[in-house]
């Protein structure tokens, strides 16, 4: 039983240790170009799009699927990019054990 308890304490220092992270996570950002920088996105740690910049010149009321195909392409590499970030700064916390639930 001594050994369970500590392992229990174990387990709430890690679970601190990951709130704080994610906190911290949420404030770290990744920055995404698509379509040669003419559509950019900033995505935060917490899987949220901060930010989208569209150049004028990729603005074209002809050509409006080319502008949703290059926001989704910026909007999906930045959501990427978030993830491996996340994946990359917990296995730091972990040991690069892969928790179940945690990732």
């Amino acid at each position: 039983m001594k050994n369970m308890g500590g392992m229990m304490k174990q387990a709430q220092k890690l679970q601190k240790k990951m709130l704080k992270m994610q906190e911290e996570l949420a404030l770290k950002t990744v920055d995404v170009s698509a379509g040669g920088g003419m559509v950019k996105v900033v995505a935060t740690g917490n899987q949220k799009i901060q930010s989208i910049s569209l150049e004028k010149e990729v603005v074209d009321p002809d050509d409006v699927e080319m502008l949703e195909d290059l926001i989704l392409a910026a909007v999906n590499d930045a959501l990427n990019k978030s993830q491996e970030m996340v994946s990359g700064e917990m296995g730091k916390l972990t040991g690069g054990m892969n928790i179940p639930g945690l990732m």
